[in-house]
């Protein structure tokens, strides 16, 4: 794919989005305006899961203008996994991509995602999330640092999230999964295929803005992460403390607000954790989650601005591994 004289690959861009009607124009048209030199955009999948505002509406006359968008339509909320089945049963070319209906691709994100499939090896990459919360209030500070920590992780150890690329080769991923790219790391690891993460790769995201849906989504992530680790044996690098404990240090040690919003934040992660733990031992699914309501505003603005900042920010080269079990 490095030479100029190869061809693109063709790339299907599934978006997975149940009620998504203040974000779905924005996802959809900065995939379709992105113009990748490694990729070709064959399809844009947008698998609508019993969607009840107008998501469906939006889509649908998005697809009647462009032929590349797709709309598939299930009637009734069946879990991310399935709706992510879907999207694998029905896209057509050798490399799939995925983003959430309430993220926003940066522009040159797909070229990044996709370069690294010229190593036959390499099964899977992710990109980089950022939020673009107000990082001047408390919760905003929290999910900051929860980003910053998966950055310096996954940069040693990759954890891939929010968006990822992977090779058309698994047919479907655990049905009753709640964290579905860790689902998909463990079937590609076990192949013996290479993970990739790739911080050049941004995707823009909102975080909870309100307590009781920043520990609802953290809850059911670690409840899906013990699930995988039981399930599937693989275990996501960000569940080592030691690991998390030593980001931390990089990466809030000047940080004024460290001694107070880390010990805060360290208190929420924990709490939550420990509610993640009990649903296990429930043996409560979290398969179709929970809305976290306040993920789902509109993003788009607050990402233009980031990518101001962003685009000044040097990111090392992406980091490989063959296994990351463990």
């Amino acid at each position: 794919m490095n030479g100029s004289a190869q061809l693109r690959v063709d790339c299907s861009v599934g978006i997975m989005a149940y009620n998504e009607e203040a974000n779905i124009t924005y996802a959809i048209n900065a995939i379709l305006d992105d113009q990748p030199k490694t990729a070709a955009i064959a399809e844009v999948i947008v698998v609508a899961s019993g969607c009840t505002d107008r998501t469906t509406e939006i889509v649908a006359s998005l697809a009647r203008d462009n032929p590349r968008v797709r709309l598939l339509v299930q009637e009734r909320r069946a879990g991310k996994a399935s709706a992510i089945n879907l999207f694998i049963s029905s896209a057509r070319s050798p490399i799939l991509l995925m983003v959430n209906g309430d993220n926003i691709v940066r522009p040159g994100t797909i070229d990044a995602l996709v370069e690294p499939f010229d190593d036959p090896t390499v099964g899977m990459v992710g990109g980089r999330p950022i939020p673009v919360n107000d990082e001047t209030t408390f919760l905003g500070y929290a999910v900051h640092l929860q980003w910053r920590l998966h950055d310096q992780v996954a940069r040693v150890t990759p954890k891939l999230g929010e968006i990822i690329a992977f090779r058309n080769i698994v047919p479907f991923i655990p049905s009753e999964t709640a964290v579905d790219e860790l689902s998909m790391q463990a079937v590609f690891s076990a192949l013996g295929l290479r993970l990739v993460y790739e911080p050049n790769a941004v995707v823009y995201t909102r975080g909870p803005t309100t307590y009781g849906d920043f520990l609802r989504q953290r809850r059911r992530i670690f409840a899906g992460h013990l699930q995988v680790a039981k399930q599937q044996g693989y275990t996501a690098s960000t569940m080592s403390t030691t690991r998390v404990g030593r980001a931390l240090l990089r990466s809030e040690a000047r940080s004024l607000a460290a001694p107070f919003w880390v010990a805060g934040a360290i208190s929420l992660e924990l709490f939550a954790r420990l509610l993640g733990y009990y649903d296990v031992a429930r043996r409560r699914s979290h398969h179709i989650w929970s809305v976290v309501a306040t993920t789902k505003t509109d993003i788009a603005g607050a990402a233009g601005q980031r990518d101001v900042i962003d685009l000044r920010e040097a990111a090392p080269a992406r980091v490989q591994v063959s296994d990351s079990w463990g």
